[in-house]
């Protein structure tokens, strides 16, 4: 599947990180994870680039912010994502 890059950012072994670990994989999405309290400069990276607080996991599509889990599965459940995925929008 050709698609733009995904990455997902988590915090720890969160039960919602969890959840959007598994529906982007049942997706067939390649994706990155970026561990918040592994690596906190990535984290502040995110951050400073969303200018506001931020509920994690989430979602980056090519560099643009998508949203957190409840966001994600939304779009998931109406097609955007695929189609957000896929670099059709």
């Amino acid at each position: 599947m050709d698609q733009r890059e995904v990455v997902l950012y988590t915090r720890g072994r969160s039960l919602r990180s969890w959840r959007a670990k598994r529906m982007l994989r049942r997706s067939g999405y390649q994706f990155d994870v970026v561990d918040a309290a592994e690596h906190p400069e990535a984290c502040a990276r995110l951050l400073e680039a969303l200018c506001h607080e931020v509920a994690l996991p989430f979602v980056f599509v090519d560099h643009r912010p998508v949203g957190d889990f409840k966001i994600i599965q939304a779009l998931e459940r109406s097609g955007d994502l695929d189609r957000l995925v896929r670099g059709e929008v």
